[in-house]
């Protein structure tokens, strides 16, 4: 009895991972296509010092954390078959959802700093 309810629920965090996996690769795809949308070679950062070091600074962690959830992608690319081995998968599929969406977020940040400093600065 028990073995069936450890097997029901580790084929539900299968499924939840698998879920989150794609979740995370969209959100790597699509924060990936918005920075190469706005960051166009041809336009140099401009601003007083705060906010281009503030830019900056959320931009340098958007790339590291999106690097960090691209990292964990990696290591998770397929489930194992053995109960550890399918939790150690899952906790990195889960760590990878969480490092796109702090990319995510300090992408946000960061066009959001765009938009008050144009504002404020126009």
């Amino acid at each position: 009895m028990l073995k069936h309810h450890m097997r029901r629920d580790l084929q539900s965090l299968k499924r939840q991972a698998r879920r989150d996996r794609r979740v995370t690769l969209g959100l790597l795809a699509g924060v990936l296509a918005a920075w190469t949308r706005q960051l166009s070679p041809g336009d140099p950062p401009a601003g007083p010092g705060v906010l281009l070091a503030l830019s900056v600074g959320l931009l340098t962690a958007s790339g590291a954390a999106w690097l960090m959830a691209a990292y964990f992608a990696v290591r998770a690319v397929r489930p194992r078959s053995e109960p550890v081995e399918v939790l150690v998968w899952v906790a990195r599929v889960s760590r990878s959802k969480e490092w796109a969406f702090c990319s995510l977020a300090a992408y946000v940040a960061w066009h959001l700093l765009q938009f008050v400093s144009a504002l404020l600065l126009a």
